[in-house]
């Protein structure tokens, strides 16, 4: 099985964390973590501040890894590298997705996420609930 490598942002905004709806392909509608496939000769954290000024033609600050995810789909398999990172310059504008929100912790189970990026989610709230205590 062909294994594509990946980046995702986990863009966080104070308690809200930015996802956007699958704008093409197989999984049209279906939520994601921005991102995006990871170039020839690039880090991840290259890769994902390339991809995110490509798809939202913002600046971000590329955080802590959160987990790579290793997820087996039908016809490939996925290794995702999750970062959490943040909005250092411009706006998050889409270019690809069909839509964007930005979600608490709350609300995160609100969406279809991809089956990959639904293994961040329960992660993602333990670290929104921990942080919101100390804000």
């Amino acid at each position: 099985m062909k294994t594509v490598r990946v980046v995702a942002a986990v863009i966080r905004d104070g308690d809200k964390i930015f996802a956007t709806a699958r704008g093409y392909g197989e999984y049209k509608g279906w939520w994601e973590f921005p991102g995006g496939k990871i170039e020839e000769g690039e880090t991840p954290q290259q890769a994902l501040v390339r991809e995110i000024r490509e798809e939202l033609t913002a600046e971000i600050l590329v955080g802590d890894l959160i987990r790579t995810i290793e997820y087996d789909y039908h016809s490939f398999h996925l290794s995702m590298d999750c970062f959490w990172a943040e909005v250092v310059s411009g706006h998050l504008e889409l270019k690809e997705a069909e839509d964007a929100k930005w979600l608490t912790a709350e609300q995160l189970y609100e969406v279809n996420w991809l089956p990959a990026d639904m293994e961040l989610i329960d992660p993602i709230r333990q670290t929104l609930a921990k942080s919101s205590v100390f804000d």
